[in-house]
């Protein structure tokens, strides 16, 4: 069926259309008209389940037509490995989101209903499109939804939430929006805002780096990366329910993706000079997330800040530029997509019934709510990286690209820390390593509030347990939460013919440029040299005790008679420079 990704992707559209013609005060038909929608979408995108070819790297179920033909502008949509299961997991969520809170929104119904169509057809489109044009229509329409259902349905400080939300968003767009029209903006006068001719186009190596850092910043707010996530807690927290598992489930996983798609092919050396540093903040944020979730009195705040953690390990995999590390960002995405969506019902469920989230206020409960008991114990394992649960296969996978990988990464360590056999690369995976056993100290740690202890507060004695809705929603979450990690090949063999493709175009045109002008040549690959190569951008994995080259200063001092010494481009330690000194004057 040609047309059947456009389906997928407006299906959500036409059910909102719909839901305008049911009068407002009826909650119940049309809490199961958007439901039927929702569902109507996964059914349609199991038809991409069935029909997707894992060993074609090519783009599938391809739709192009003009849109804006003076303009160069296309709706042009496609999946590859990459964005084909982030469309599934897309499909897959948004009906059990609308199942789970059925009772958690009781005013203005109608808007809110609508509010998730809308904001599944934005996040749907954002992952097939391959017009930059298109992919920021998409980008933009997400914004609006998400921006009410905090500032409508959320929480008492819901008004500053949803403005810091929408400015920290809104001002990374902006840049993305000025990047992309310089891109589109050809030669020859004409516009071009289609992905393949972006992907084709050689930049000078400075504006190169502009670019890349305008489009970098849209995405790593959204995923969001230390430090600009501080907007993630304060949204988390004031959020519906329905508004957090989407916003965990989905809407951060945009921005590993638009890396993956859009930052790093368009401008593979600037990505790669810069590599070191954004898998310096992952790491940051992957040790800061877990240390700030560890102290947090708020369950909702404690794992918002746990997806602050988990999504640090998504941007270092891609950073490493392995297979694996790549391979395993990918996965880590749908199994945090589906730990931390199951944590945010889950919380929800207790919300519901006692109107607080602190976890002051809850202990012992295991003995009133067994089911929920099992329920937050199993989704907690997967969420901490325990094997045979979803967690575990993609932060492996992460590790072992990052710690087995030479390239961007490996361009010495600070301060001459551990010179010798121990690289960037390991250290930063050693670092990282930390932030799984932190993840299991902050999870335990609720877990040991909510659940065990006495029951000392008599608000808990006449809490109920699970209902067969919230069974089965959590029960759906749980069920994949152990095939993804019993049998995590099912989902891999579609994802990784697709990153070793992008792996190996990676490498080839960080060549391409080395074989133009080996000044241009970026971090890493250098098979010459057998080893990486340092930019003088990346001071930060620079030891400060060597000084880059002295040798023009000192030459200004001493033009006659220069040691030998001086003469080498080796660089020159600082407890050297008195003898070299001594040296000159003689």
């Amino acid at each position: 069926m040609p047309e059947l990704l456009t389906a997928v992707v407006f299906a959500p559209t036409v059910g909102a259309i719909l839901l305008c013609f049911i009068p407002a005060q009826q909650n119940t038909n049309l809490k199961l008209g958007a439901l039927t929608a929702t569902l109507m979408t996964f059914v349609i995108s199991l038809g991409l389940w069935f029909g997707f070819e894992p060993n074609n790297t090519g783009y599938q179920f391809q739709v192009q037509h003009d849109w804006i033909k003076t303009l160069g502008i296309t709706y042009h949509v496609g999946l590859d490995g990459i964005s084909f299961l982030l469309v599934i997991l897309t499909t897959f969520l948004t009906p059990l989101t609308l199942l789970g809170s059925w009772t958690a929104v009781e005013k203005r119904v109608k808007e809110f209903v609508i509010s998730i169509l809308i904001l599944q057809t934005g996040m749907l489109g954002a992952f097939v499109a391959l017009d930059l044009f298109l992919f920021y229509v998409f980008w933009e329409v997400m914004l609006v939804p998400m921006y009410f259902l905090i500032g409508i349905w959320g929480g008492q400080r819901r008004l500053y939430a949803a403005i810091k939300f929408f400015i920290f968003t809104m001002a990374g767009s902006l840049l993305m929006l000025v990047a992309i029209v310089y891109v589109a903006w050809q030669t020859d006068g004409s516009w071009n805002f289609a992905l393949e001719a972006a992907l084709s186009r050689s930049f000078e190596p400075e504006k190169a780096k502009y670019l890349f850092y305008a489009f970098s910043l849209a995405f790593l707010i959204k995923v969001p990366l230390f430090p600009v996530h501080t907007w993630l807690p304060d949204a988390h927290t004031e959020a519906p329910t329905a508004g957090s598992v989407i916003l965990a489930g989905v809407l951060l996983k945009l921005g590993v993706y638009g890396l993956i798609r859009f930052a790093f092919p368009m401008f593979p050396g600037a990505a790669m000079e810069a590599a070191p540093v954004i898998a310096t903040l992952s790491v940051v944020g992957i040790i800061y997330g877990a240390l700030a979730a560890w102290v947090q009195h708020d369950m909702k705040k404690l794992v918002a800040y746990s997806s602050v953690s988990h999504l640090g390990f998504c941007v270092l995999g891609l950073c490493a530029l392995t297979v694996e590390g790549v391979t395993g960002s990918v996965y880590q995405m749908l199994a945090h997509g589906m730990s931390t969506g199951a944590l945010f019902l889950l919380v929800g469920v207790l919300y519901e019934r006692r109107h607080t989230r602190m976890l002051a206020d809850y202990g012992g409960i295991a003995k009133k709510a067994p089911v929920f008991a099992f329920f937050l114990v199993f989704v907690v394992l997967a969420s901490a990286g325990m094997p045979a649960l979803c967690g575990f296969p993609g932060e492996f996978l992460i590790l072992l690209g990052t710690f087995t990988g030479t390239a961007p990464l490996d361009v010495g360590l600070p301060f001459g820390w551990f010179e010798g056999s121990l690289k960037a690369h390991h250290a930063l995976a050693i670092l990282a390593a930390t932030g799984v056993i932190l993840a299991a100290v902050y999870l335990l740690f609720m877990v040991q509030k909510v659940l065990f202890g006495p029951l000392v507060h008599k608000a808990n004695e006449s809490l109920t347990d699970m209902n067969a809705r919230e069974i089965f929603v959590i029960g759906t979450f749980a069920v994949v939460i152990l095939v993804m990690g019993v049998r995590p090949g099912v989902f891999l063999e579609k994802i990784e013919p697709t990153t070793k493709k992008f792996v190996i175009s990676m490498q080839q045109k960080n060549e391409a440029m080395a074989t133009a002008d080996p000044g241009q040549r970026r971090p890493g690959w250098d098979k010459s040299q057998k080893k990486a190569t340092p930019e003088p951008a990346l001071r930060l994995f620079q030891r400060p005790r060597i000084l880059p080259n002295p040798i023009r200063r000192l030459g200004k001092r001493y033009p006659a008679g220069m040691p030998t010494n001086l003469d080498s481009q080796k660089p020159v330690r600082v407890n050297e420079l008195p003898r070299i000194r001594r040296q000159g004057e003689e």
